[in-house]
Parts: structure tokens; sequence; C-alpha cells
């Protein structure tokens, strides 16, 4: 992190030093009643609108309401923002804003020596450290030397600026969240506006409260003008070499995704509808479809998972643009109706967000490990293409792939994102309509085959050439009748049937289907002629990107390259493979994309792997790669 320090900033009641960085990673912690995720958006947001580039990663528990003051307990929200282009959120904090002992000692082992940490001081009572195990106050005790200790008392400053309204002392002290983010956006030289405005429209209907909130966020902001304690802020200029021109928001993946979807629909003139059972960290997307029936999308909270897909089957026969969204757990429950659809071949787009397993395992947190269940977790030969989005921003785009997909070649379609990727922002450019594919479906109108004497029939698994895909005939479209159901299909006419040869031919040719898909060649980025790739798939890229970069900039050769489709796999693929003497591959799971790449290229891929429910860090990762190269 380069800094440059200029003249004190302008009149205030105390002169302040300006420093300009070109980087700066924070991290909100507290109690998961203390707004984190809120201050944290927040935050993001206006820098966001300042213009720098930034990643994040919210963390919090999967309890509804873990005990107060408790490890468990703690939420997090760590923001990466700079002057040029980045890819993760950040290895180690530069600051920590701990509103707790809980938060400090959760999040104290991951600062660097040298961090800042900001601290509210009216929460180390004795019972509240002896409940984290702190014999003695880690304020006091010296535990804290190597870093640098900003003691506010929050909670009082907090109660002290809203004296003036009619609230209780437990409604003030809801608000040190807002003084925390008006003395952080003091310190970094952040927009106030959009954070006023916002209050101003979440409390609408409670004027007082908006007031109040607003009334503590400037407090903050006026104290970091004021204390002595703060006796210098920051400058992160914005990113303006870091994108291309156009149009920016910052993005979510879920809401990227959502997007995504709406997007296909349009492009294919057909109206979206989700079938879906809540389920973290897949549930945003359900929640945001929902408010945009104006683009004719329709949402079913269905009883169940199995509920959810059984509709969104339904509604792909009645043609619509059918999608079901889930994490793991569901995905096991769903994968006979996936079966079904391979077996109908009606277009349907299964968004899998994954988390940590098995089981129930960790919802809040992210990992990769559904890979191998989206490829084979069904019964029979289903085979089932499968497309993973990289970044936040990237969901859009292959939201919008595995639509193509699917409406193009007749199939269900796996989507994999995962629980950093959906939670995860980051600046999105805003898509020109000319910019977005044509997804235009042509339905069945009449029949497609002629009979030997004569007659002019339709035959629903009559295939088109190029695709194999069949027929879409909409029901209740006249002379278009034909059979529905699981039981295997004759070729053609789709009457059951139970030959061994037709069952033999129709596996064959649904799997023919979809190694036929067309997809991209793999792009591989080695300036060098390096002897060592690095192949990723899904949200590893950031971590894996900012690896590449690392060792590169220490004079270090390797290539990267990263797969977005893992079902088929890139045509050229194999041909890349041995290229190298050595090929790496990180991920959230104990190996599943090595395993696959190993047995269908006979490659001796390294697997390097991580399952603690965080994402890579990119100096862990460059070590790895390091000794990679280096042939350990």
């Amino acid at each position: 992190m380069s800094v440059e320090t200029t003249a004190p900033a302008v009149a205030g009641a105390v002169d302040k030093e300006v420093r300009r960085l070109d980087r700066v990673i924070i991290r909100f912690a507290g109690d998961s009643g203390d707004g984190m995720q809120l201050t944290g958006d927040r935050f993001t947001s206006e820098t966001a609108s300042f213009g720098n580039d930034l990643s994040t990663l919210p963390n919090f528990p999967a309890e509804i309401r873990a005990p107060a003051g408790t490890l468990p307990g703690v939420s997090s929200f760590q923001l990466h923002f700079a002057d040029h282009d980045i890819l993760t959120p950040g290895d180690a904090p530069n600051v920590l804003v701990a509103m707790n002992p809980a938060a400090l000692k959760a999040n104290v082992g991951d600062l660097p020596r040298g961090a800042e940490i900001i601290v509210n001081t009216d929460e180390f009572t004795k019972r509240a450290m002896q409940k984290v195990g702190y014999a003695a106050s880690p304020l006091e005790d010296g535990s804290l030397d190597g870093f640098h200790v900003h003691p506010v008392p929050l909670t009082t400053l907090t109660v002290e600026a809203l004296k003036e309204f009619d609230l209780t002392r437990k409604e003030a002290e809801r608000s040190k969240n807002m003084f925390a983010l008006g003395l952080l956006s003091w310190m970094y030289h952040r927009p106030t506006e959009g954070t006023e405005t916002f209050l101003r429209s979440k409390f609408a209907k409670k004027p007082d409260i908006a007031a109040a909130n607003i009334a503590a966020f400037r407090a903050g902001w006026n104290f970091g003008e004021t204390t002595e304690d703060f006796a210098v802020s920051y400058e992160v200029a914005p990113a303006a070499t870091a994108f291309p021109p156009g149009v920016y928001r910052n993005i979510s993946g879920n809401l990227a995704l959502s997007y995504g979807l709406v997007a296909a629909s349009r492009q294919a003139d057909l109206p979206l509808f989700l079938g879906s059972y809540p389920i973290t960290p897949a549930s945003d997307i359900l929640h945001e479809l929902s408010k945009h029936k104006n683009f004719g999308v329709r949402t079913f909270q269905a009883e169940d998972e199995i509920a959810g897909i059984g509709a969104a089957l339904g509604a792909a026969f009645g043609g619509s643009l059918a999608v079901t969204t889930t994490s793991g757990p569901g995905v096991a429950l769903k994968s006979e109706t996936i079966g079904l659809a391979v077996s109908l071949e009606l277009p349907l787009v299964v968004v899998d967000i994954q988390r940590g397993g098995p089981s129930t395992g960790l919802p809040t947190k992210t990992e990769q490990a559904d890979l191998l269940q989206a490829m084979y977790g069904r019964n029979g030969e289903a085979p089932v293409p499968v497309v993973a989005p990289r970044t936040p921003a990237d969901c859009f785009d292959a939201a919008l792939e595995a639509a193509r997909i699917a409406l193009a070649y007749r199939t269900p379609v796996f989507l994999l994102s995962d629980g950093y990727l959906a939670n995860g922002s980051e600046p999105w450019r805003v898509p020109e309509i000319d910019e977005l594919p044509d997804l235009t479906v042509r339905f069945a109108q009449g029949p497609n085959h002629t009979t030997e004497d004569g007659t002019e029939v339709f035959w629903p698994y009559k295939r088109d050439p190029h695709t194999l895909a069949r027929p879409w005939a909409i029901p209740g479209t006249p002379g278009l009748e034909h059979r529905i159901g699981g039981i295997e299909k004759q070729d053609g006419t789709g009457n059951i049937s139970y030959d061994p040869a037709n069952h033999d031919f129709m596996v064959r040719t649904r799997q023919a289907k979809i190694d036929g898909i067309d997809v991209p060649d793999l792009q591989v980025d080695d300036p060098d002629g390096a002897r060592t790739l690095v192949l990723g798939w899904g949200s590893t890229y950031g971590p894996i990107t900012a690896a590449v970069r690392r060792i590169r900039a220490q004079g270090g050769h390797i290539a990267q390259a990263h797969l977005r489709h893992l079902n088929p796999f890139p045509p050229n693929l194999g041909e890349v493979l041995t290229r190298y003497e050595r090929v790496v591959i990180p991920e959230m799971n104990l190996g599943q994309l090595a395993t696959l790449i190993r047995a269908e290229y006979l490659i001796d891929a390294l697997s390097y792997t991580q399952v603690n429910g965080m994402p890579f860090k990119a100096e862990q990762l460059a070590t790895a790669l390091e000794e990679a190269i280096d042939g350990h």
C-alpha cells in the first residue's frame, strides 16, 4: 500500500494531515445485531459512487440470532477499494472497526502489524470480556501494542448526539453503527449525500428514526473532524483507468444473476418463471425477481424444494424460461426432477449457489463442493451442461449463457455460483441492449414429419440436425399433442419404448447433444511462455489472478486459464493442458475439477484445495503456485 502525504486539510476545528493511498482494506465487525452488513453496504455504495474499484466480503453467522457478545455471533463486512483494478476483498485488513470484545478477538488475528483498530470502549466491560475469554482488557494489557489503537466510546458518543431526540437509551444505541460509518466516511473522504438519502428512504415511515440515524452519522463525521485522536485522514483516488467508458453501478452476485435472468427472458421474448424454496445463500434471487412483475416475471415460493422445481419444469413445458434456485442440499432433493427434465428434454436453468456441506453444513460460508453432484448426481445416464461465473458482476453474463444453452439445446443447465460471489459485490458496467445475445426461440407450429403413407404428423422427438434438440411444442397447439413423462421414449415418435436398442440409442443421443454444445475455446493468459499453468473455475478467479499478478511482478513465469464451461469442456482444453509441464488446480473443495481433468485428459494435475468456508487469500495461493513452479 503506497502512501503520499500532503499539507494539512482544509480548516476544521483541528488541522488534519491528508495522506493519499492507492488502496485500503477495511473490516467492520460487531455483534450480529450491530448492523455491520448495513454499515458495510453503505460504505461500499458511497465508494462505488466515488469511482473506486472495489471488492467486498460479507461474513455473517448462520444462526438467526446467536447469543449477543459471543464469538459465534460475530458478523463482519470487509471492503477492499483502490485507485486501480483489484480482484479480491483483500488478504488482511488495514483497518478493523471492532464494536465489542468478541469482534476484536474474532478478527485481530487477521491484522498485519501496524494496522489501525477502532474499538468501541463502551462494550469492553468485565462481563463482556470474560464471555469471550479475555482475563484482562486487551486495551490495557499490551497485547495490541503492535497496532495503532483508537479507543472510541461509540455508544456514549451516539447517545449524547441523540439526546435531543425522544428516544430511549436502547433505541439511541442502535444508531452507533451510523456513528461509526460517519467516522470512517470522514477518515476516507467518502461522499455522504447517498447515505443520508438512503436513511430518509429506509425510514420514510419513521421520520424521527431517520433523523436520529442521520444525526448519528453526522456526529461520527464531526467527531473525526474535531478529535485529536484522528490526526490523519486518507484519500483513495477514483480508479479512472480501471474501467472502460460506460455507466457503472455496484452489484452483488445474486443481484447480477437476477438481472441476467430477466435480460435473458426479454432477449428470448419469453415469460420468466421462478419456482423456488428459500435457502441460504440463494434466497436473494427469489426476493429480487419477485419485484419485477412488470417484466413478465412470475415467482412461486413453493412449500419445498421438490415442489419448486416441479413447478418450474411445468412452466418450461408451458413455454416459459423456467428457473429454479437453491443450494447444495436442495440440489439433492431436486435431482429426480432434473433427471425428468433430461428425459423430457425441456429447457430449465438450475441455479446452485454453493455453500459449505455436507448436509446443512455451513449455510453462510462459501464452498465449491457441488461440481460432481451437478455432473453426476442423478440416476441413470443423465448428462447436464454446467456453467460457472467467475466474479459477482460476471453472474449476469453467466445467467445469459445458461439460458442460451437451455433454450437452444432443450436441456436443464446447472449454473454454479457460490456464497462468496452471491454476497460479494464489485462495480458492473450496465450493458447496452444491442450488446445482449439474441435468444429468440421458435416453437413448433405444425407437423414436422411425413410417414411412409404420406401422412404429415408431429414427432415430438424429431431432432434438429445441428443441435440435436427436439421441438418445443406449447400445450394446446392444435395437432401437436404428444406423450409426456419419464419413461423412455421411442426415438422420433416419443411413444413409450422398452426396446433395448432404442434405449441405447436415446442414451447416446442425449449425451451427444450435451457433448456437441457450442462453447468457445479456452483463453490462456501466458505472456512469457511459462511451463506451469494454473487452471481455475468459478469464484477462484479473483484470488488466482491476484496471485498470478504477484508472481509475475516478482519476475516469475506462470500461465493462467479459467473455465466457464465445465460440461462440456472447451474443445481446445486437452491441447492447452498438454502444453505445460505442470497444471495446478486450486479449488474450494477436495479436488473435484482435478478429478474430472485427470479422468478426461489423463493429466497428472496438482490439486491445491481449501474447505474452511472462506475464499483463498492471494498471498497463500501465490506461495503455493511458486512452489509448483519450482517443482516442489
